[in-house]
Formats: C-alpha cells, structure tokens, sequence
C-alpha cells in the first residue's frame, strides 16, 4: 500500500488524524466525520507512522460500528492488515482477553454468556429461591442495580446498601454471582469486570496488553462508564497514546451506566490532553443544525460546538399540533404517503421517532388502517423469540454442559416425559451435593447412582443424557450448521413447531434465518458464534433494503440518519419526560435525546404533538414540550407554539365547553377527495378544537379517519 491520501479531509478531521502520540480528544459534532478521522486515524498510524496493526486496538460500542470501521480499514489498508487489528466492541474485547487469559483469570475458558434474558431469568430464580416476593421486588429493577453496581466496579462484598431495597440488592447481587458461576457462565457487565480485574490482580498480564497495545481507540468515548474508563486508563498507562472521539452532547445512556463526566476526567487524568473539535456537519441542512443548536445551547458544562454545513440553509422545521395521539399517528401516515406520493422521499427513506415504546402502538395502527408497511426497532427481537432462545439453549448447552440455565430451559423441549416433579427432584439433588445439575442429568443416564426418578422418568432423562452427549461428540468435528441441523432431527423440533397453523410456519422460517446465520460461521467455532449471538443489538438487526418507514425511540436512533424524520410526542411530561423534570442532570439527558433526534435528520423534520393523550387509561390535555419553546421562530413553519401555562388553560376551556371550538363542515353522505386516499363519502363528522375529524369511506382505501383540513369537497 502507498501513502495515506488526507486530501479528502477537512482541516479540522486532518489536524486530528494527524495528532502527535499523547492523548488526544476528538469532540465531533452529529454527522461531522467521527468514523472517518478513526479509520483514517488507525491506517495513518499505519502506513504513515509504521506502528504494526497487531500494535493498535479501537473499541466500539455496537457490531454495526466495528463492522462498518473494518470494512473502511479493509479499503484503506488491504484485508491482511486489517484483519490483525484489534478491533469490536468492549465487551467482544474483553470477551476474547478473558478466553486468552482464563486460567490465570480462574475462570473457566469455555464460559457462557448471559444475555439480558438469562440475566433476568437467573435474578429471578434467586429472588424465589431467597422467598422475595417478585411483584414487590420486580427482577429487572434488582438486576438493574446489580449492573449499575458492577459498571461502578464495586463486588457483592463491598455492595453498601442505603435502602432496604438495596439490602434486597445486596443478597440478591450475592447469590447471582454464585449461581452464574456455578453455571460456568459470566453476564455482560462481568466481562468488563474481569478484564479489570485481572490487570489489577496480574501486573503481568496488564504489562503484555500494555505493550502489546502501543495506540488504543475508542469511539463514542462519552457513553463509556466506569468500569470502561478503568479499562482504558489500565491500557493506556504505560505509553499514554489513548485517541478519544466523543461528543458530551450526544450522552443519552445515563440509566445504563454511561457517565459523559469521564471526558471531565480525561481532562483531569492527561494534563497535556490535546483536543480536536470536528464542526463541520456532512448531513443535515443548516436549519436543522441551528435548531439542534437551540436546544442543546441551554445545557451546561458542555464545549460549544458550532455546526456549520455547505448544503445550503434547507427546509423550515414543521411544528405540527394534533387533536390527540391517534390524529397525530395519522398525520404521520398521510405526510409519508403524500411525500412518496410527489416523488420527495421514499418510504425507506422516513423515520419516526418517540420517547417511549408505548408510544408506538397508535403509530403501528395507524400504518395498519393504511396499508402501509413499516419496520419497528425495539418489537419482539429475533434472538427473543422463543424458538430462536430454544436452539440457542441447545448450542449453548453442547458448548457447556454445567449452564444450567440452558439445561433448564430445553429439558422438555419438545416435551419428552420430564415434567416439574422430575426437574425439581434433579435440582434438589444437584443443591444437595453442590454439583451442576448436568452432572446428576449424567449419573441418572449412566446409572451410575440409587435411582432417584421412576422407570418412565429414568429412561427419559437417560435418552436426554445420550442424545445431548453425542452432540458434545460430534462437536469438534461440526460446524456450527451441521451441529444445529443434529440438533433439530434428533429433536423433532420442526413437527414440535410446525403444528399446522401460520404462527408454527412463522416460527420455523425464524428457525431457517437462524440457521442462515450460522451458515455464515464456516470456518469459525461453536465459540464464537454463540459469542456473537450475546452480544447483538436491536439497531444491529436492523435490515437492509426494506423500502418502509422505520419506527423507532430516540434512544435506538443514536448512530443513524434518515431524510426525514418525525420526532412525536413532543409534550412536556412525555419529551421531557415526567420523571427528569425535577432532576436537572436528567432534565439535560432529555436536552440531549431530542439533539440527537433531531441531527438525525438530513432533510426534512417534523415535531409534532398533541392537544390530548391517552396517558394511564384517561385522556388528559397537554402542554407543549419546553424544547419546543426554544426554537427560533424563524427556524420553523406551521402550528404556533403556545407557551406552556396558557396552552393549559385553553386545553382546560376546551374540554369544560358545551360548544365545540369548530362547527362541522362535512355531514353525512358529502362526497370528499383526499390527495393519497382519492375519493370517498363522508360517513360521520365530530368536532375537534379548531379542526374536525371525519369518517370516510374511500372507494379504494376503504374505511379512514381523517382530519377535515385534510378534504375538499369532490365534484
């Protein structure tokens, strides 16, 4: 490979790619490059600074990030070089360390990897097994806890409780770490954990990586916690050559451990810190910019950053009011349908975004009454769905046989004669011994022991035990394919799903994608797929080439961009939402959620809210969001924000009239045209403050509400 070509660089991206050893910090504003200063960073250290690959690591915080870095680096430096890079996530990192360094680490090296399910199934099982009531004490606050403890890097023995509720914590937090132990398993927050503490334990071991590691990177540096910042201060200490890319206005992940604060301590740990700001936006209009800007402006302790982009000032921000959550759902549909419909975006290219999950459900019927397609991030995952965690039990299960969580799980899967009575007596007598229940499961299969089950039940668990050891057999020499394929004819699992109805057929289509998947592990270990399975994301799943509109909350909207895109319930208690509005670091997490939001948008925006909303079963009037007070009124088009106390007093005067605000202008039997929709006859109309909603039957659409602004009269 030849020298580096910077010339695509802006000055900003090549003063930072180009930056002297020493610690460095890149704060890159939305859409400002940040990806390509790291790629161009790794392959300038590279091939203009002749450091080996093998000597440069880069973190990230998802798959899709590593994998996007990898194919840039691919371009840039040829596959042989970029396939010795150190280069995944945190967790995939510390992950491979732990398999490296697992005897000294003592911990087993073929251990399984919690995901978030198995997390809160084993926190479960412990509060049951400790007589705590679970609807009191619900598994996944506890667990919650428990993580925030571990990111903080403080072990069950060291656990302070301040509460009774944390007491509950505290023996609770106790006995899961026994229990995943005993399961050979570590969950996600115990890979970071490990990793740290087998430097501290192992000055050893720290001084390899440490020299092994001349430059270490890391993207998205704001969303690290502590025991992330621990690590990469243990990596770095030796030749200090730590490149930080980072954006304190883009930290949305608070309630999962994240601590913007850490930039403040890379400034107090490295003195002679250089920072780089990247300000200039490839992505959106200056109009959006500036409205982000608005927003973010009014947080504090933060490094102004301003935005600037050569495409030009753009469209204005439409600021929309709806009657309530279902006629702004509506209004979302019928602006996509009519920008598809002028040739302005394609379906694929829209984005709808919200604060909560719950806020989805109007959304989705909506679409539904349309007939138009959408794609939901954050629905029921693949790797969630039942049939899917059964065959990843059964893998997980031939890769370790002492996790008994997944022993637990596929014991009667498809059902095979263990009932309860017969797992139970296997569990006592595994609790009694304190041996893995595996190992009973393997003493009743070989009876080696006094029975402790009846003849029926004895030959059923002794044709679990042979099948289950023939597939630990074969799996050296299996692929991960072949393995699955065993596992799902010597099961019966395909009759056990396909049970004649459409759900069986779409459960065992989702068993084929995942066999799919696997085909792709050709070459690779049982290891390293069920590796990779733990640690995918929802955003990560999001598929390609899908020409529908994507539903989504803010918080899966972090690292994507769309044309357009809708941010809804811009309401004060929903966006702010209720529980920061007397917390003012969490107030400024909401601040930030809606800047991230809105850079997302290259194009075109919309923020909408609504008069009323169905919160807790009642219809209450709202306020408008305080962010949407903030923008300039230059910057936007459409409703006129009302501040927030006399929108609550004209919502109030509404809803205690006996006359509507509006006299209906369509009755019963008018013929109506719609631009999308065509043409229709009005079946019924209500009054809806200043507008109507009107009931329509369309001659091709079929039955829809529809706003009365949205009709003219048909000839």
């Amino acid at each position: 490979m030849g020298k580096l070509a910077l010339k695509d660089l802006n000055p900003q991206q090549r003063a930072a790619v180009t930056a002297p050893d020493g610690p460095a910090l890149v704060l890159a504003g939305p859409g400002s490059g940040k990806t390509r200063v790291l790629t161009y960073r790794v392959a300038w250290l590279t091939l203009e600074r002749s450091v080996p690959p093998g000597q440069v690591m880069a973190v990230t915080f998802t798959n899709k990030a590593a994998r996007e870095m990898r194919e840039r680096l691919q371009h840039l430096l040829g596959h042989a070089r970029a396939g010795s890079l150190t280069l995944g996530t945190f967790h995939a990192t510390c992950a491979r360390i732990l398999r490296r360094e697992a005897k000294v680490a003592g911990i087993p090296r073929d251990y399984v990897i919690f995901d978030a399910d198995d997390q809160r199934t084993l926190v479960r099982q412990v509060l049951r097994e400790l007589d705590i009531d679970v609807k009191q004490y619900r598994p996944t606050a506890v667990h919650g806890a428990i993580s925030r403890a571990k990111n903080e890097l403080i072990p069950p023995e060291a656990y302070q409780p301040s509460s009774y509720f944390g007491e509950i914590v505290r023996r609770v937090y106790e006995r899961y770490q026994e229990r995943l132990r005993a399961n050979g398993g570590l969950d996600f927050d115990d890979l970071l954990v490990e990793t740290v503490r087998l430097f501290r334990e192992h000055p050893e071991v720290l001084g390899r990586y440490q020299e092994r590691y001349l430059h270490a990177l890391v993207d998205e540096f704001q969303d690290t916690n502590m025991a992330q910042y621990i690590l990469l201060r243990q990596l770095a200490a030796r030749h200090r050559n730590l490149f930080a890319v980072a954006d304190e206005d883009q930290s949305i992940y608070r309630w999962r451990g994240a601590d913007y604060r850490n930039i403040t301590r890379l400034r107090e740990d490295y003195p002679d810190l250089a920072v780089y700001l990247l300000e200039q936006n490839y992505r959106s209009t200056q109009t959006i910019l500036d409205a982000a800007q608005a927003i973010i402006r009014r947080n504090p302790n933060r490094t102004e950053k301003r935005l600037f982009t050569r495409r030009g000032t753009g469209l204005k921000v439409t600021v929309h009011e709806a009657y309530d959550q279902d006629e702004e759902a509506r209004f979302v549909v019928n602006t996509i349908a009519e920008l598809t419909l002028q040739g302005k975006a394609r379906p694929g290219e829209c984005a709808v975004m919200y604060r909560t999950n719950a806020q989805s459900r109007a959304l989705e019927e909506a679409f539904l009454r349309a007939g138009l397609p959408y794609r939901l991030v954050g629905a029921t995952r693949f790797y969630a769905r039942r049939e899917i965690k059964d065959l990843i039990a059964f893998l997980r299960l031939i890769h370790n046989p002492t996790d008994a969580t997944s022993l637990t799980r596929i014991i009667n899967i498809p059902p095979r004669g263990i009932g309860k009575r017969t797992l139970l007596a296997l569990e006592e007598a595994a609790r009694a011994r304190g041996v893995p229940l595996w190992q009973i499961v393997e003493e009743v299969g070989t009876h080696q022991d006094t029975p402790l089950l009846g003849g029926r039940a004895q030959g059923a668990v002794t044709r679990l035990y042979r099948m289950v050891r023939g597939w630990i057999e074969a799996r050296e020499g299996a692929t991960v394919v072949q393995l699955m394929d065993q596992v799902l004819a010597e099961t019966g699992y395909e009759a056990y799903l396909r049970d004649g109805t459409e759900e069986g057929d779409d459960r065992w289509n989702n068993v084929q994608e995942l066999r799919a998947v696997a085909a792709e592990y050709a070459g690779l270990t049982l290891t390293d797929f069920l590796a990779d399975v733990a640690l995918v994301s929802d955003v990560d799943n999001l598929a390609d080439g899908v020409d529908a509109p994507t539903l989504l909350t803010l918080h899966s909207a972090k690292g994507l961009e769309f044309p357009v895109v809708f941010i809804t319930g811009l309401e004060e208690g929903l966006l702010p939402h209720s529980r920061s509005l007397d917390d003012p670091e969490s107030l400024a997490e909401e601040r930030r959620l809606m800047y991230v939001g809105i850079t997302r948008a290259r194009d075109r925006l919309y923020l909408t809210y609504a008069f009323r909303r169905v919160r807790y079963a009642t219809s209450e009037p709202n306020a408008p969001s305080r962010f949407l007070e903030a923008l300039p009124p230059h910057l936007t088009e459409g409703s006129r924000i009302r501040s927030g106390k006399r929108r609550v007093e004209q919502a109030i005067a509404w809803t205690t009239s006996w006359t509507p605000t509006a006299t209906p202008s369509f009755t019963t039997g008018d013929r109506v045209m719609h631009r999308v929709f065509g043409r229709g006859v009005v079946l019924e109309s209500q009054a809806r403050g200043d507008d109507e909603e009107v009931t329509v039957a369309f001659e091709t659409a079929g039955l829809k509400r529809i706003m009365g602004s949205y009709l003219t009269p048909a000839d």
